[in-house]
C-alpha cells in the first residue's frame, strides 16, 4: 500500500495540505482520519473544506451530532466515530449512502470503525510532534486512493508556500 508523510510546522502548512488534499480529491472517496485528541483532525477538516469552497468557519468537530454535512463543490460528510460504543452504531448512520455518493466522507476516528470503510479509501494518521508541528502519514487502500494520494504528493511538491 503506497504510503507518504507530510511534516507541518504551523497551522498555516496544514491549511495548505487541506486545501491541496480537496484539490486532489473525486466525488466517492473517503478519507479516515486518525490521532490522539487535538492532533489536528478537525483542523485538517476544515482547511480542506475551504479547499472545496466551504467556510471553513462553519466547519466543526461533529462529536455530537455524530455527521455534519456541508455543500462545496464537492459536498463534504464529515463523521466522528469518537463517542459510537461499537460498529453498529456506525451501521445505524447509514454511511454506505454517503460513501457510495457524488460527496467526499472524512470519517474522524475512521480506525474505530475499520471494518465499516470502503476497500478503497485514504487513510490518514495525526502525529503530534511538538506544539505546532504534526506528521500526516497517509496510506492508500486502493486505486482510487491511490490516484488521490499521487496527486496530492505531486501538488504539494509543486504549490508554494
Amino acid at each position: 500500500m503506497p504510503t507518504w508523510q507530510f511534516f507541518s510546522d504551523s497551522e498555516a502548512e496544514t491549511d495548505r495540505l487541506g486545501c491541496v488534499l480537496a484539490d486532489s480529491l473525486v466525488p466517492g472517496m473517503t478519507i479516515s482520519l486518525v490521532g490522539n485528541l487535538g492532533a489536528g483532525k478537525t483542523r485538517l477538516t476544515s482547511a480542506l473544506a475551504a479547499g472545496l469552497g466551504i467556510s471553513p468557519e462553519t466547519v466543526t468537530s461533529p462529536t455530537f451530532m455524530l455527521i455534519q454535512e456541508y455543500e462545496g463543490r464537492i459536498p463534504l460528510y464529515h463523521f466522528d466515530a469518537y463517542r459510537l460504543k461499537n460498529l453498529d452504531e456506525f451501521y445505524d448512520l447509514g454511511p454506505e449512502e454517503y460513501f457510495y455518493s457524488d460527496g467526499v466522507c472524512l470519517v474522524e476516528w475512521g480506525d474505530r470503525v475499520r471494518e465499516a470503510l470502503p476497500e478503497d479509501y485514504l487513510r490518514t494518521e495525526i502525529e503530534i510532534v511538538s506544539p505546532t508541528s504534526r506528521r500526516f502519514q497517509f496510506e492508500a487502500f486502493g486505486p482510487d486512493s491511490q490516484h488521490v494520494l499521487e496527486s496530492l504528493r505531486e501538488k504539494i511538491n509543486t504549490s508554494t508556500h
